[in-house]
């Protein structure tokens, strides 16, 4: 069976929002697997791949600290703390794609998932805001990995100057949507 990575990425963004409000609000009994299984049930034909949502949601809920430690400079004028908790936990799952996943995720997917489920779960300006913090992240990431001149370094520039779909304009980190949680 084919699998579904656009469908994983939304339960686990599902399950990561559950889980860090759940773990906020002092509940013990908050366990990333659980709150996994119960979103995945019902979708679990459509799916295919299980394993890649329990890795992805296991492994970015067990970086929240570590990621969060590097997105803040990616977003300085922006408090994490400040940001939706839709809109941070579309980050953290883009950036651990970005830095951990390149050998199975090409990094401009990374990017596109994150930007899709930020328009579809976030507010009017997430999508934006998550595709320039992510595109900075790209740019930082590969570009010093990547000799000048490269076939590479050039789809790095043409990535920050491509306008985002329905954004009219380049990509610049805009300001997050006001925080709900």
């Amino acid at each position: 069976m084919a699998s579904n990575r656009h469908l994983g990425r939304i339960i686990v963004l599902q399950s990561l929002y559950e889980y860090e409000f759940r773990k906020k609000a002092g509940d013990a009994t908050a366990e990333i697997d659980t709150i996994v299984a119960k979103n995945i049930e019902p979708y679990a034909k459509a799916l295919g791949d299980t394993e890649f949502v329990y890795n992805l949601a296991r492994n970015v809920s067990a970086r929240f600290q570590p990621l969060d430690d590097l997105l803040q400079p990616l977003a300085p004028e922006w408090p994490l703390s400040t940001i939706a908790a839709v809109d941070r936990n579309v980050l953290r799952m883009g950036l651990y794609e970005l830095r951990e996943c390149a050998d199975t995720v090409p990094p401009k997917v990374a990017i596109n998932e994150a930007v899709e489920l930020a328009k579809a779960f976030g507010s009017d300006n997430s999508s934006k805001f998550v595709n320039g913090v992510l595109g900075t992240a790209y740019r930082q990431i590969y570009q010093e990995t990547e000799p000048q001149g490269s076939k590479e370094s050039h789809d790095q520039k043409t990535l920050s100057q491509t306008p985002a779909p329905d954004a009219g304009q380049p990509t610049q980190p805009v300001a997050p949507p006001e925080s709900v949680a």
